[in-house]
Order: structure tokens, then C-alpha cells, then sequence
């Protein structure tokens, strides 16, 4: 065991050349949530860059020593005398709250404040993922309570936030709120409503928010990684299931085993299904210490919670990308209102909102005729689409006949 120790301490993470512009004064994060691996190498990145970090630390996740146990090191790392490190200690401050109350976090943004004089990027980033179709969250007063949860871990958490600290922003003229969603944001998923609705109603929150604090020269970002990006970071919860939904009987993808499929190979977190069978599972010996005993089958009707753990290189790869994004994009004088991470994101919400305008095309006609009047609207419509069948007609005879128009 004593050599051990060596050992952790030799593997210190490296910090990646931020790929984001000098700026000219250190600016100071707030993160409402800071102890997914995300935010971790987030925090790290912007202590090796000089900025100040407000770290919030939610009572029940510090608590949890498995999901505290790389910010502990990160802490312990900040206190390290080594030279790369130097100052790191001084410009971080982690503060204990629960973002479900208000009170917490007026008194969270106050002590900011207080100790680093002013609050430049607020960052939105708590997260937690109910799994469960529509009816599996129906069956149960506890299943019920599931989505009441899901709004206030990742809704009202959020808002409570972005209320506290707006006084504090409008007074400084200048501030930076950023919300890191997913692309749930524009597509839902089978088997994630609950928390599909309570992102869109965050991000039509901020979308009106953004108008109304625009004079104090205050803008708003919503950052869109993938879903698996905050899913495999942070808590997934897991209602039970109901066998109409299963994957052998139901085409639709299901959400649910390809999160298991990953929760399955760590066995601390496998997920064990009801279907179990003791006699079925590897034998062990009490010498074994590589490999963890099963568990037994939870009831049917059981609620389980995971924290997703993976090895350091797969968070390294998973993270990366959304972790550049927002040091790129926060704080900058013409941040954009949205920005979708990754090029397989970007190519979904592209096909999404193809989908959408070709309805929209397709039921112009529709949508007009309930206008009372013969509107100029409904005119210009009309001749759009009458322009549009002329090109498309000229486009074919050209096609055929593309040696007369070349010698014309």
C-alpha cells in the first residue's frame, strides 16, 4: 500500500494549451456545479490560464466520497508547491450550496463577491438525467416524484442562480451568464422526456432573459455538447422499467441500455436487471479482489442512481471539446447565443431544423388559411412558391438543353 501512493501522485493530469485568445485581465467563473469530471478539467484549465473560480460544491455530491474524489485531489493539487501550480490555491474558493435554494445561493454569490470583487461568467452547468419513458415515470408516487426532481435539479436550481446573481451583474454593467444544456435542447430523446422538458424550459428561459438584461450588457450563451457528454459525467437515475418498453419489443433506440452498457463495465456501478440469476453469474473467491461480487436483483419497482466512472483518459477524450468551447467562448465581447459542441451535434440539430422548415413549407398554405383577410403575406407566399416551381423547371430544361444556352 505504501508504494502506492507514489504512484497517484505521479499521475498528475497535464494542462492543454488553451486555445482561446489572451485576455487582458483574469476573469472570475462562478460555476453553479463543480465537481463533474467536466468541471474539473474545466477549473484547471482556467487556473493554469490565471482566472479566479467560484466553485459551488452541492452538499449531497461532496458528501459522496467516490464523486468528490477528483475536485479533493484537484484542491489538494492547488496546495502542491509545485511550480506550474504557484497561486492556484489563492484564486479558487469552493463554496457549499444547494442551488434548490435560494437563500444558499444569494448567500453563494455574496461571498464571490466579497472575496474576488466581482463575478465575470456565471456558469449553468448542473446536471442529472432521469431515465424513464413517459408511463414508466407514471407508475409510482416515488416514479411521480421523479420529475418534479428533474425540474428542480436542472430548471429551478439554474434560475435561482441566474436570479441571485443579475443584481450583481447590472451593477458592473458587464457579465457573461452560460448555460451548458445539450443538444436535448433542440432534439428529444425516447426514454428521456422529463429531462428533455425541463431543458427546453431552461433554454426558453434564457432565450427571453437574454432580451431583457441585453441593456446592461449582459449576454447569454447556451452551450449544446452531446447528450452523452453530461449523461456519462454526472448522476443518471434510472425509474423502473416497464416491459412494453423493453428493446426486444420496442424499435424505438433505447436510452436506457446503452447507458447501462457503459454503467456495466465498471462493477461498482453495474446495473443489475431484475432478469438476474445468481446461478448464471461468475463464481468468485474470497481472495479475488479484482472483480466485485454480484448483487442482488433490485425489486421491481426500485429507483436506481448511478454516478458514471470511467477511466481518467476516457473523460480526458469525452470532455475536451466542450471544455475549450467554454473557455473560447466565455467572456467574449460577441459570444454567440447558441453553440452546438462537436460535429456530430452540429449535423443532427442541421437535420433537425431541415425538418422543420420543410413542414413549415409544406404547410405554408395551411398555416395561412386562417387568416381573415387575404393577406399580403399569403400573396407573397403564393409567389414564392410559384418562383420556386418556375426555377426548378428552368433547372431541368437547362440541364437538357445546356448546349443552346452555352452558344446563345
Amino acid at each position: 500500500m505504501s508504494e502506492a501512493a507514489p504512484a497517484r501522485q505521479s499521475h498528475s493530469h497535464s494542462v492543454p494549451t488553451a486555445p482561446f485568445p489572451t485576455h487582458n485581465s483574469p476573469r472570475t467563473w462562478f460555476l453553479t456545479s463543480s465537481l463533474s469530471p467536466l468541471c474539473i478539467r474545466l477549473i484547471r484549465l482556467l487556473l493554469a490560464h490565471g482566472d479566479y473560480v467560484v466553485a459551488c460544491l452541492p452538499p449531497h455530491e461532496i458528501e459522496d466520497d467516490a464523486r468528490s474524489a477528483e475536485f479533493r485531489e484537484l484542491i489538494n493539487e492547488c496546495k502542491s508547491p509545485r511550480k506550474d501550480r504557484e497561486g492556484w490555491k489563492d484564486r479558487i474558493r469552493g463554496i457549499r450550496c444547494d442551488g434548490r435554494v435560494m437563500g444558499q445561493c444569494g448567500a453563494a454569490v455574496a461571498e464571490a463577491v466579497q472575496v474576488f470583487g466581482r463575478i465575470d461568467i456565471l456558469l449553468c452547468c448542473k446536471f442529472e438525467a432521469v431515465v424513464g419513458t413517459v408511463e414508466e415515470l407514471s407508475t409510482t408516487p416515488a416514479t411521480r416524484n421523479l420529475v418534479r426532481d428533474q425540474f428542480e435539479t436542472i430548471f429551478f436550481s439554474q434560475v435561482n442562480f441566474i436570479k441571485a446573481a443579475l443584481p450583481q451583474l447590472r451593477a458592473q454593467h458587464t457579465g457573461h451568464i452560460m448555460i451548458l444544456t445539450s443538444i436535448g435542447g433542440h432534439i428529444g430523446t425516447p426514454g428521456m422526456s422529463i429531462y428533455t422538458a425541463a431543458t427546453w424550459a431552461l433554454e426558453g428561459f434564457c432565450d427571453s432573459l437574454a432580451y431583457e438584461i441585453a441593456p446592461f450588457n449582459i449576454k447569454v450563451t447556451i452551450v449544446q455538447p452531446n447528450k452523452e457528454i453530461q449523461s456519462l459525467t454526472n448522476k443518471i437515475i434510472f425509474a423502473p422499467a416497464l416491459p412494453y418498453y423493453d428493446s426486444e419489443i420496442n424499435p424505438a433506440p433505447s436510452i436506457r441500455d446503452m447507458l447501462t452498457n457503459v454503467l456495466n463495465l465498471h462493477p461498482d456501478t453495474a446495473i443489475v436487471p431484475p432478469s438476474f440469476s445468481r446461478a448464471a453469474a461468475p463464481s468468485y473467491s474470497d481472495d479475488d479482489d479484482s472483480t466485485h461480487p454480484p448483487q442482488p436483483p433490485p425489486p421491481p419497482d426500485e429507483i436506481q442512481y448511478r454516478y458514471p466512472r470511467l477511466p481518467a483518459a476516457a473523460y480526458d477524450r469525452l470532455v475536451t471539446e466542450t471544455v475549450h468551447a467554454l473557455t473560447a467562448i466565455g467572456g467574449h465581447e460577441n459570444p454567440p447565443a447558441r453553440h452546438i459542441v462537436g460535429f456530430e451535434g452540429s449535423v443532427a440539430v442541421r437535420e433537425k431544423l431541415k425538418t422543420v422548415t420543410e413542414e413549415l413549407e409544406d404547410f405554408v398554405e395551411a398555416s395561412l388559411a386562417v387568416d381573415i383577410f387575404d393577406s399580403e403575406l399569403r400573396a407573397e407566399a403564393r409567389e414564392d412558391r410559384s418562383a420556386m416551381a418556375a426555377a426548378a423547371a428552368a433547372s431541368a430544361g437547362g440541364m437538357g438543353g445546356s448546349g443552346s444556352v452555352s452558344g446563345g
